[in-house]
């Protein structure tokens, strides 16, 4: 019912559900679960008391579009995922991300390639993380947001439901965005609003809180609440929000 490749470093205390595909040199640590319909690429690290629900597919080779901005250079490492991480059902993680310890990634979300994930982490339900992103510690990221290519989310940050972060001025025309191809960076502590909308290269400033709904045009000063099409600033937050 299951093909596990000989190569696969498997304990004895794992567990693994049925219809489930291991490819070579696979490692999986202690206390591991698996469930059903579980594809596990070739070469990928599980680290102990991970769980990996239903149809989940860790490890998946990226293979871009002809027309893709983000083309792929050299070989693109193994995934690596850290311990005590629950990987939700039809998850889909690509080879060339890392997840670091105690980290949740939900149903249906997506990690692509060149991804660094850490530690205690929430990507939600339906959350889509695209190419070369770094998410820091204690971070969360609510139901169906997208983070795209290009950005970097410190520790501490807060991302409500349905924000989308872009990277593209020139929405795939031109030559030139190839060169200017960036994404948000939100510093440490920020707070992003449900259904925000956060332009190419914005940077939210740490302790930031962005209102819900807001469209963030031009970067933010710390500890400072923004709102409004196009956002501007509200007020300072308040001191007893601040971590």
């Amino acid at each position: 019912m299951n093909f596990i490749d000989p190569s696969v470093m498997l304990d004895e205390t794992v567990e693994v559900g049925y219809f489930t595909v291991i490819e070579k040199g696979v490692t999986i640590g202690k206390n591991v679960i698996i469930g059903n319909r579980v594809t596990i690429h070739e070469g990928t690290v599980i680290g102990d008391g991970t769980t990996v629900a239903d149809g989940a597919v860790l490890g998946k080779p990226p293979k871009p579009a002809k027309t893709s901005t983000v083309k792929l250079t050299g070989d693109v490492p193994a995934l690596v995922i850290g311990e005590n991480c629950t990987i939700g059902a039809n998850a889909v993680i690509y080879r060339g991300a890392v997840i670091g310890a105690n980290t949740l990634v939900a149903d249906l979300a997506s990690v692509r390639e060149n991804v660094e994930i850490g530690e205690y982490v929430i990507v939600g339900r339906g959350v889509c993380v695209e190419n070369y992103v770094k998410i820091g510690d204690r971070t969360k990221i609510q139901s169906n947001s997208y983070i795209t290519a290009y950005s970097t989310l410190e520790d501490h940050v807060f991302i409500a439901p349905c924000v989308t972060t872009t990277n593209d001025n020139y929405m795939g025309r031109t030559e030139e965005r190839f060169s200017k191809i960036k994404g948000a960076t939100i510093k440490r502590g920020a707070r992003v609003g449900g259904a925000s909308i956060i332009l190419p290269g914005i940077t939210i400033a740490e302790e930031t809180f962005v209102a819900a709904g807001a469209l963030v045009t031009k970067d933010t000063e710390p500890k400072t609440v923004v709102k409004g099409l196009p956002a501007k600033f509200s007020k300072m937050v308040d001191e007893r929000e601040l971590l």
